[in-house]
Parts: C-alpha cells; structure tokens; sequence
C-alpha cells in the first residue's frame, strides 16, 4: 500500500507552491540522488522549508536532529536559527556525515552545527541540557527509545517532530509486519496514549507528528 497518484500530483503542486531551494540546496539534492544508497531518504522541498519555518517561528536556539542524512533537513533547519542558535546532529554513517559536513562548510554553517558520528542515544547521552525542537528522522526501530529521551529535556515550549509517521500507507497494510512497519506503528500507538502530551499527526510528505509536553 502506498500514495495514490492523487496525493502525488497534490505533492507536486505544494512544492510547485512552495519556495524553492536555493542553488546550494538543489546541488546536495542532485548529489544525494545521484551518489547515495536510499536517496528516497532526502528531506526535499517541502519538508525542508517546512523544517526551517518551524525552528524560524519556535525562535528555537538549541535544535537536536536524529538522523542527518546528507545534512538537507540539518542545512533547512540552520537557515531558520536565531542568532546564537546551534544544531547538533546524530548520524552513524561516515559517508554520509562526509557529505552533510561539507555542504554545512560550505553554506556557512559550521559554526553551528555540530555533526556527532555514532549511535544516536550515545550522542543524546553525553549531550548537556535542554532542547527547544528536536527532529527524530533515524532507525525507526528506535523511535520510541529516542522519544523517551528527549521529551523531558524540552524547553517549556518545545516541539518534537518524529518524520516517517504515515510511512508511506504501510501503516495502515495489515498485511506489511516487516519490521520498521511495526515500529512505526508502535510508535505512533505511544504517542497517542502518552497522557503526559499533547500530539497531531500531519500529512506533510510520508507524515510528521508533532509533539510537545502538556
């Protein structure tokens, strides 16, 4: 089970509606198609921009991202920083934190964002302190362990926002029990229970839940 043509046409009007990446941003776009393993992994036009608009109106000046990728999400969400404001970011490939440091060089960026090679919860450990917008885009099957890591280091005010949450219609194929399938599922269903916040499930792109603390 999957999107439907209608909802691919529909994406392609929003991002046809929605500002365009800049000349940076298109390069690492058509690098990461052409040279990376799973390039259906890319941020993109939509989320990114949804991304930087998030940290720009959350005024968010610590972000924690689980999951960098080639860096497009992390490069969105450092265009949307205060002055002052700072990006850590977890990522267990050297390949691809590679790719990410040298965009973040060269857009400007790493001065602020700090990119931490190794297993996510280690990195979440070791940090210090409080976090105004956490983005959890890594192993699925970690997604609950990362959650419950995180949401009692937010601010007063702060978000998270857990990608991947629709994942794709799967959740909803009774017949799909592969397991980043039941992980997503599991997740979702720990969310919606957790009295301790207050949650909404969107449909930007494979589904984004955002999260804060009640």
């Amino acid at each position: 089970m999957g999107f439907d043509v209608a909802n691919a046409e529909l994406e392609a009007y929003a991002e046809a509606h929605t500002t365009a990446p800049d000349a940076l941003l298109a390069e690492l776009a058509a690098e990461t198609q052409e040279t990376l393993q799973a390039p259906q992994m890319l941020t993109g036009t939509i989320e990114g921009r949804f991304l930087e608009l998030l940290v720009h109106g959350l005024g968010a000046r610590r972000v924690l991202e689980l999951g960098t990728y080639s860096g497009y999400g992390t490069l969105s969400m450092a265009a949307g920083l205060p002055e002052g404001g700072r990006i850590d970011t977890c990522e267990v490939s050297e390949d691809h934190a590679a790719v990410a440091r040298r965009y973040l060089e060269r857009a400007g960026y790493a001065d602020r964002v700090t990119v931490h090679l190794g297993p996510a919860l280690d990195t979440i450990r070791a940090l210090e302190g409080e976090w105004d917008f956490v983005f959890i885009d890594a192993d699925k099957e970690n997604y609950v362990a990362y959650y419950e890591e995180v949401l009692p280091r937010l601010t007063a005010h702060g978000l998270i926002a857990a990608d991947n949450t629709l994942w794709s219609g799967r959740v909803l194929d009774e017949a799909d029990d592969s397991e980043s399938t039941r992980a997503i599922r599991a997740f979702n269903e720990h969310v919606a229970r957790d009295e301790r916040v207050r949650s909404v499930m969107l449909t930007v792109r494979d589904g984004i839940t955002l999260i804060r603390r009640r």
